[in-house]
């Protein structure tokens, strides 16, 4: 089943916007895809895989 991920997060570094750069795949974000997003204020990557964990109940 397709999961929502969100399309910025906050820098953990800056607390600046980091938006997501992954396309999303034609059948959903499911559990075990990379997501990279980049932040908009200090330019970091950050690249994470979706966990259970990150399900919102």
């Amino acid at each position: 089943m397709p999961v929502p991920v969100p399309a910025v997060i906050t820098c953990i570094d800056c607390g600046g916007p980091a938006t997501l750069l992954t396309e999303e795949p034609e059948d959903g974000w499911h559990l075990g895809d990379r997501l990279v997003y980049r932040c908009r204020d200090c330019l970091d990557r950050w690249d994470l895989i979706i966990e259970p964990d990150d399900l919102l109940p």
